[in-house]
C-alpha cells in the first residue's frame, strides 16, 4: 500500500506510473518556463530567466514549479491562495487569467508581476497555473523601478487580483490602464503576452494528462506525488542534527540613514520540521530594505532546500514542514505601507545568515559568506529619434563563498539568484549605451585554505545621450565574511567617472538614484567570496596558479597566504614560503 500525508491511505500506486506521472507534471512547468524565455521581450526575461512557473492543484497547494529562479520558492506559497480568496475561485472561469504584484497580499516587490489562472477539464477545475517575471519597469520614481523610496506609493502601480485575461481574450482595458503607468510600454506589453503565452502551454499540458489519466487518477498521483516528497523531506530533515542554530547580519546602509540594519535568526531543528525565527530583527524602515513576509518565507525555503538531495520535489509536501516566525511591522515581515522594492537585498543576506546558523552543525555542506545581495542595477534613456522610453534591469554577479573542498567560482549569482548574465551584445544592441568594462577583479578573493570567488566589474558608459541610472544594492561597508579561519572578501563600489581625467571621480551610495550627462561612466563593481578555512594552509600550487591567471598579485600571495614567489623562474620558493608562514603562525599566537 502507498501511504499518503494525513495518514490515509490510497490504492496501490504503480511505482512506474507514478513516476512517469511525476516527470510529467514537472515537465509541464518546465514548457511553460521554455514558452515565456521564447516569447519574452525584455533582456531580464528571455536572456536573463529572472522569472518562474508553477502549477498548483484546486485547492492552491504547489505540486510543481520549474526552477528557473529559487528565490521566488516560497512567494507562490502564499501568493496564489491569497489572490485565488481575495478574488474568489467562483468568479474565475475557463480561460480567465488573473495579474497581481500585491507585496502585502502574498507578493514580493511590485516588479515581480505573476499572471494566473485556473485550468479546468469539462467545466471542473483541475488547478491553477503561474507565471511570475520581473518586469522591468512598473512605474514610480525612477527608470526601472528601483531606488531609495520611502513608501509602496513611490514604487510604481499596485496590483491587487484583477482580471487581465477573460475567456482567453486580453482585457484590453485592464492592459491600457497598466501600460499607461510603466514607461517602457513596448517590452512590457510583450512581457506581459509571454506570461500568457505561458499559461496557456501549462494549462494545455495539464489538460492533455487529466485526458490520458481521468480526474480521478489524475487526483490520486498528485496526492502520491506531494506524500512522496513529505515522506523525502521528513528523511532529509532527519540528517540535519536537531538543536538551535543562531547567527546575525546587518545590512550597511538602509538608503536614508547611517545606521545599519540589524538581522537576527534562531533555527530549531525537531524531528522532522525545522522552524525559523526572526525575533530581534529591526523595525521596518521608510527606506528599500523592507523584506515582506512571502519573500523571508523564501529565504528560509530555500535554505533548507539547498541542504537536501538535488533531485527532491519542490512541492506542498516540502513546504509543510518549513515554519516561519517574523514579527510584523519588522524588515523581515514589512507591513503597508512600507517600501519593499530592496526587500531582496535583505532577502539574500537572510539566506546568508541562515547558512552561517547551519554551519557548525553541517559544516561539509555550507559555502562561506557570497556576496548576498542582488546588486540591481538600472538605467532610463529616451531615444531622441523615435521618443520611446528605453528601460533597462539587471542583477550582476560576485564572488561565491568558499566550501569545505573547493574554491567559491567567480562572478556568479548567489543563492537562490539563479539569474544569468546579461550579455554586453545584447545590451549594448538594445540601448545607446556601451559597457566599456566587464572583468574580474584582482585581489577581490576572500583568502581561505579554498579561496572565495572574485567579484566582477561592469562599467556603463553613456557616449551620447543622457540618462537617469538607479542603484539598489549594499555591501558598501563590509566584504563577505569568511568561515572556520577563512577571511572576509573586497567590499563592493559604485563609482562615478572612475577613469576619466576630465570627469571628478565620485564614490556612489550603494542606493541612489543619479542623473548622468552625456559622456558620463558609472562602474559597479561587486565584492569577493569569503574564504573557507585559513589561507596559511592553502596549497601554494593553486597561490601559484591564481597569480598566473591574474586573480591575486605577487604581495597578496605573500601577505595573504605566505606564499613567496620566484619572480625570475614563476615558481613557489618552497623553503621561503614554509619560513614565512611559520613566522606569521609565530606572530599571530604572540598577540
Amino acid at each position: 500500500m502507498y501511504a499518503v500525508a494525513g495518514n490515509e491511505v490510497h490504492n496501490k500506486i504503480d511505482p512506474i506510473q507514478f513516476e512517469v506521472v511525476r516527470s510529467a507534471l514537472t515537465q509541464v512547468t518546465e514548457e511553460m518556463a521554455a514558452a515565456l524565455r521564447r516569447s519574452a521581450y525584455s533582456t531580464n526575461v528571455k536572456t536573463r530567466q529572472d522569472f518562474s512557473c508553477a502549477f498548483f492543484d484546486r485547492n492552491c497547494k504547489p505540486i510543481s514549479q520549474a526552477f528557473t529562479q529559487p528565490v521566488h520558492l516560497g512567494s507562490f506559497v502564499e501568493l496564489i491562495p491569497t489572490s485565488v480568496g481575495a478574488y474568489g475561485a467562483e468568479n474565475l472561469q475557463p480561460g480567465d487569467m488573473l495579474v497581481v504584484n500585491n507585496p502585502f497580499g502574498g507578493g514580493s516587490h511590485l516588479n515581480d508581476v505573476t499572471v494566473f489562472g485556473p485550468v479546468h477539464h469539462q467545466n471542473e477545475l483541475i488547478g491553477y497555473v503561474a507565471s511570475l517575471a520581473h518586469h522591468v519597469d512598473v512605474g514610480g520614481g525612477a527608470p526601472a523601478s528601483i531606488g531609495p523610496f520611502q513608501e509602496i506609493f513611490q514604487e510604481g502601480v499596485i496590483i491587487t487580483p484583477v482580471k487581465l485575461v477573460k475567456q482567453g481574450e486580453i482585457n484590453e482595458d485592464i492592459f491600457k490602464l497598466l501600460l499607461a503607468q510603466i514607461r517602457s510600454k513596448r517590452v512590457t506589453a510583450g512581457d506581459f503576452r509571454a506570461q500568457i503565452a505561458a499559461n496557456t502551454v501549462g494549462s494545455r499540458r495539464l489538460s492533455e494528462i487529466v485526458r490520458k489519466y481521468g480526474l480521478n487518477e489524475f487526483d490520486r498521483y498528485v496526492t502520491a506525488v506531494i506524500d512522496y516528497t513529505d515522506r523525502r523531506t521528513r528523511a532529509e530533515i532527519s540528517d540535519i542534527p536537531d538543536g538551535i542554530y543562531k547567527s546575525e547580519s546587518f545590512l550597511d546602509f538602509d538608503g536614508f540613514t547611517e545606521n545599519t540594519v540589524t538581522l537576527k535568526t534562531k533555527i530549531t531543528v525537531d524531528g522532522e520540521t525545522v522552524y525559523f525565527d526572526f525575533d530581534g530583527c529591526d523595525p521596518q524602515r521608510r527606506a528599500p530594505v523592507n523584506s515582506t513576509k512571502a519573500m523571508t518565507f523564501s529565504a528560509c525555503a530555500y535554505a533548507l532546500r539547498a541542504l537536501m538531495a538535488p533531485d527532491l520535489p519542490v512541492n506542498d509536501g516540502f513546504y509543510r514542514h518549513v515554519r516561519m516566525n517574523a514579527k510584523p511591522g519588522t524588515v523581515v515581515h514589512a507591513l503597508h505601507p512600507a517600501p519593499v522594492v530592496g526587500g531582496w537585498e535583505t532577502q539574500v543576506r537572510v539566506n546568508d545568515m541562515l547558512f552561517r546558523a547551519f554551519a557548525p552543525g553541517m559544516p561539509q555542506k555550507i559555502a562561506s559568506s557570497t556576496k548576498a545581495m542582488m546588486a540591481q542595477a538600472g538605467f532610463g534613456i529616451i531615444d531622441q529619434v523615435t521618443g520611446e522610453y528605453h528601460c533597462n534591469y539587471e542583477a550582476l554577479a560576485g564572488g561565491y563563498g568558499a566550501r569545505e573542498t573547493s574554491d567559491g567560482p567567480d562572478a556568479v549569482q548567489q543563492h537562490g539568484q539563479n539569474t544569468e548574465n546579461a550579455p554586453v551584445e545584447e545590451v549594448e544592441s538594445h540601448f545607446p549605451m556601451r559597457v566599456s568594462q566587464l572583468s574580474l577583479i584582482e585581489d577581490s578573493e576572500g583568502p581561505g585554505k579554498f579561496r572565495g570567488g572574485l567579484g566582477m566589474r561592469r562599467d556603463y558608459h553613456f557616449p551620447d545621450d543622457a540618462a537617469t541610472f538607479t542603484v539598489l544594492s549594499d555591501r558598501d561597508l563590509e566584504g563577505p565574511k569568511g568561515i572556520f579561519g577563512g577571511m572576509g572578501g573586497r567590499k563592493a563600489y559604485y563609482i562615478l567617472n572612475p577613469d576619466d581625467p576630465e570627469r571628478t571621480k565620485t564614490e556612489l551610495s550603494s542606493k541612489c538614484v543619479i542623473e548622468l550627462k552625456p559622456g558620463d561612466t558609472v562602474s559597479f563593481q561587486t565584492p569577493g567570496g569569503g574564504g573557507y578555512g585559513s589561507p596559511l594552509e592553502r596549497d601554494p600550487e593553486r597561490v601559484l596558479l591564481d597569480v598566473t591567471l591574474g586573480k591575486i598579485n605577487f604581495k597578496r600571495a605573500r601577505e595573504c597566504y605566505g606564499v613567496i614567489i620566484d619572480n625570475l623562474t614563476n615558481d613557489v620558493d618552497r623553503t621561503a614560503t614554509k619560513k614565512l608562514r611559520e613566522q606569521i603562525i609565530k606572530s599571530r599566537s604572540s598577540k
